[in-house]
């Protein structure tokens, strides 16, 4: 092309990614990060030759029909792509590609951070210190559960999952997991395979949650479900907010079927159920398995690689659609 391709990009990108867009391409940016409208994504894409999507934009099938026929390429900041309608962007000859690996590891120390705070009861006890409600010290106060020695469970054993599993070893925990198929020796990490869902749970004192979200898995985590796990177990979710019931999670924790919980993601974010807040069990966080200033750089960077490769006139290495 002898022109700058023209980007569309829905929201405000780290600094360094916007630089680099501002060099290769004709970039139309979101100074002031407003979550843009449906409308106002399709009359952003007029005339432009392609579009950087975040998780936050849901591209629907109406808004794929109505963007520019310039549009050859959908780049999103994410690696799901659920937001996405992938269908209708192959019906109409768009590429859609994400940005897988580059969250790995981020996501992974989250969801420690979940088990460890919902474990040792991290809310509670910052809450106390804040609001000078912490009193002298007792043998009975504030008592929590070890991670060392319990049974770690992990639903979806995918590249996130696998990095938990390393750094659940370094906690001694006995890891067990369940996925589509069992994987091979050196990708489990010393983890159980368990062939069921059932199985898996009635071993998971802590349960973690890296699946997908799929019409298989919506609300996979139920009342049903819960039930069968151990007594006083810790849910952690990583994955995505649907694969939870709220209402039954949020029972569980209440009756004191479940310690707690540690969740980053949510059915509805930013608009979670209100009975979380309720909950002293519940150690909330705000999606945030991603937000290190290293992790949103690569992001940012591999959908522009994306991009280089679709106008250069390659095949896109994160295409996935």
């Amino acid at each position: 092309m002898t022109s700058k391709p023209t980007v569309f990009v829905t929201r405000t990108l780290p600094d360094a990614v916007e630089a680099r867009l501002k060099r290769d391409y004709t970039p139309r940016l979101n100074g002031d990060d407003r979550l843009p409208g449906a409308d106002e994504v399709i009359e952003g894409c007029r005339g432009a030759d392609a579009l950087i999507p975040c998780p936050t934009d849901k591209i629907t099938a109406d808004v794929i029909s109505r963007l520019d026929e310039n549009v050859k390429v959908i780049a999103s900041f994410s690696v799901g792509y659920e937001h996405i309608d992938t269908n209708a962007a192959r019906d109409r000859g768009i590429v859609v590609t994400n940005t897988p690996d580059v969250l790995t590891d981020a996501t992974a120390d989250i969801a420690m951070l979940l088990m460890l705070g919902a474990a040792r009861r991290a809310y509670e006890g910052e809450c106390m210190v804040r609001e000078a409600t912490w009193g002298a010290w007792a043998p009975t106060a504030m008592r929590g559960v070890h991670l060392t020695g319990n049974r770690l469970g992990i639903l979806g054993m995918g590249r996130i999952g696998q990095a938990v599993a390393r750094r659940a070893a370094g906690f001694e925990m006995e890891v067990h997991y369940h996925n589509r198929s069992k994987l091979p020796a050196d990708q489990e990490h010393g983890a159980t395979f368990h062939a069921g869902l059932d199985s898996l749970l009635a071993v998971s004192d802590v349960l973690s949650v890296h699946c997908p979200s799929t019409p298989d898995t919506l609300k996979i985590l139920n009342a049903e479900s819960i039930a069968k796990l151990p007594d006083g177990a810790i849910v952690v979710n990583t994955a995505r907010g649907n694969v939870i019931d709220d209402e039954a999670l949020i029972a569980a924790l209440s009756s004191g079927k479940l310690f707690a919980a540690g969740l980053d993601v949510y059915d509805g974010e930013p608009n979670i159920h209100p009975g979380y807040r309720d909950l002293t069990n519940a150690f909330l966080l705000p999606h945030l398995g991603s937000a290190t200033v290293a992790t949103r750089d690569a992001m940012g960077f591999r959908a522009v690689d994306n991009l280089d490769a679709f106008f250069a006139g390659r095949e896109p290495g994160d295409r996935v659609a």
